[in-house]
């Protein structure tokens, strides 16, 4: 199987979760928020609002901080105080986005097995 055939069969698996409403509150640019600040969590370097609006190559600052709210509304993300730093708020995915996450690696896998 090549890369963009396995590639193809991941975004097939994986929409089945679009069409069971799994993100129907995010859309994709939610979803990229989502996805950089589980790497950056996942890194122990959870990063701060300013920072994750720092990331003009998802989409403007202002779009950033939109879908910031978004995704804490919708239960994805949380922010939270680290240490005694009362000042600096972390976002970090919730309970909620781990599963998601799960899903998605269920997909991966079943992709990888099949190939």
């Amino acid at each position: 199987m090549t890369n963009r055939e396995m590639y193809v069969r991941f975004l097939r698996e994986t929409q089945s979760f679009d069409s069971s409403k799994q993100l129907v509150d995010i859309d994709a640019t939610g979803q990229k928020v989502l996805e950089l600040l589980a790497i950056a969590s996942d890194s122990s370097q959870p990063m701060n609002v300013g920072q994750a609006m720092s990331a003009k190559w998802i989409a403007s600052p202002a779009t950033l901080h939109r879908k910031i709210s978004d995704l804490i509304n919708a239960g994805y993300v949380a922010s939270i105080y680290v240490g005694k730093n009362r000042r600096n708020r972390f976002l970090v995915p919730t309970d909620k986005a781990d599963e998601f996450f799960s899903q998605m690696g269920s997909s991966m896998r079943c992709c990888l097995n099949g190939a």
